[in-house]
């Protein structure tokens, strides 16, 4: 047999899982360019919080604000804000902003609520002590800043608008919506009303749902990305921090300051550092899920595109958390869904996709389109059952270890 380590549990005590694959079976592993790139150290976390791009040290730009919000992402990003927090809140109090003018608010979007044990793992016990951390309610206590280019009305959190300095906190990887995450997403849809949120993902023309799936890495006449960028110049953003991840999901690059150039620096590198060669005809293709596996789907973009007419697909999906909870895409039952119900079609060349999850949630079927080709199973030797039985020779196979945040062109 041959042993295939995938990076797992990335909010559950990151750890190694090793799986075996029958010997005599072609395995190609196919990493992203950036994947074992080596993690910043503390000071230069501290270096490029301390040193923004395109405008004042913190220390100074923010002298005089009177009231503060940092936004950070939720627990489907894998952003290591704890280890990022610290040097933003050591700016501000040279800056001598009082803690008791900052509060941190999750941009949640259409998502689940976190709880107070998610929001330690994701800014640090220190953090809770002193400041208040607030969910983002996407239903209410939003107003109107303005309306973009292609008519769609933005409405932000009231308690962001209320504050004069916002800062927000987030991670870039490839998305299969916006084309990049990171920059102004974290504002929009992630602090706006559900209706905001509606209208940016709702389909521009005829082709359905379907049409705001712009793939991953596709930033060319993006609608979804225009609408991003106006709403960020509407909130009136003052910094944003954009860090990118290994395949453990550790800080590698940090980018901060004025909103527009640090995302444009920071997607340079991005295009880079998540680049990966494109396998091509495998009978086999394992999709590992680890910065999103509670939405594993979005592994599946790479995977469909290296499988040959017939092969199998294997999407890991560890999530012990379940699938996220999305108020406007995901299932509510088996027969209602939210409006813009998200199911991702399975292309007729693949025999199986095999959604495997050692943590079971049936549920999560409902983010796949209803077939009997879809088998979701918790145990590797039911998954190698399959394989073998629908290849009794010799199988190519391809890994992708970090499918939920690789790319190819």
């Amino acid at each position: 047999m041959s042993v295939i380590s995938l990076p797992q549990l990335a909010w559950h005590g990151a750890k190694e899982l090793k799986l075996n694959l029958p010997s005599g079976w072609q395995v190609e592993v196919c990493n992203m360019a950036g994947y074992n790139k080596p993690p910043l150290n503390p000071t230069a976390l501290k270096n490029a919080i301390a040193n923004p791009i395109e405008i004042a040290p913190l220390r100074e730009y923010a002298r005089g604000k009177k009231e503060v919000a940092i936004l950070f992402d939720d627990m489907t990003r894998v952003t290591r804000t704890a280890l990022i927090v610290p040097h933003i809140l050591e700016e501000l109090a040279a800056a001598d902003i009082e803690d008791n003018r900052i509060r941190f608010i999750v941009a949640i979007g259409c998502h689940g609520a976190l709880d107070r044990v998610d929001f330690a793992k994701k800014l640090g016990e220190d953090v809770l002590k002193r400041f208040p951390i607030y969910n983002h309610n996407p239903f209410d206590n939003c107003v109107y800043v303005g309306t973009t280019t292609s008519g769609t009305k933005v409405n932000i959190n009231a308690e962001v608008m209320h504050c004069d300095l916002k800062i927000v906190v987030g991670s870039i990887v490839p998305h299969e919506m916006a084309g990049f995450s990171g920059g102004g997403k974290i504002v929009v849809p992630g602090v706006a009303a559900y209706e905001t949120v509606l209208a940016l993902h709702s389909p521009r023309g005829s082709g359905g749902f379907n049409e705001t799936i712009s793939g991953m890495g596709a930033l060319t006449d993006n609608p979804r990305r225009r609408d991003i960028d106006e709403a960020v110049d509407m909130v009136g953003l003052d910094m944003i921090v954009d860090a990118l991840v290994n395949t453990w999901g550790e800080t590698t690059a940090l980018y901060a300051g004025s909103p527009r150039p640090v995302y444009a620096a920071a997607l340079e590198e991005a295009k880079q550092h998540y680049l990966t060669p494109q396998a091509k005809d495998k009978d086999v293709v394992i999709a590992n899920t680890y910065a999103k596996a509670s939405e594993a789907v979005s592994g599946l973009s790479i995977a469909f595109s290296s499988v040959k007419d017939g092969g199998d697909v294997v999407l890991i999906a560890n999530a012990p958390e379940g699938q996220a909870t999305h108020y406007l895409m995901g299932p509510f039952g088996n027969t209602i869904a939210g409006k813009l119900k998200l199911q991702k079609k399975i292309p007729p060349r693949v025999k199986h996709l095999i959604f495997f999850n050692e943590y079971p949630d049936l549920a999560a079927r409902h983010y796949l389109e209803d077939t009997d080709r879809l088998v979701m199973l918790d145990k590797w030797n039911d998954v190698l059952k399959i394989l073998k039985q629908d290849f009794t020779g010799q199988a190519n196979v391809a890994v992708y270890p970090n499918a939920d945040i690789q790319y190819c062109v």
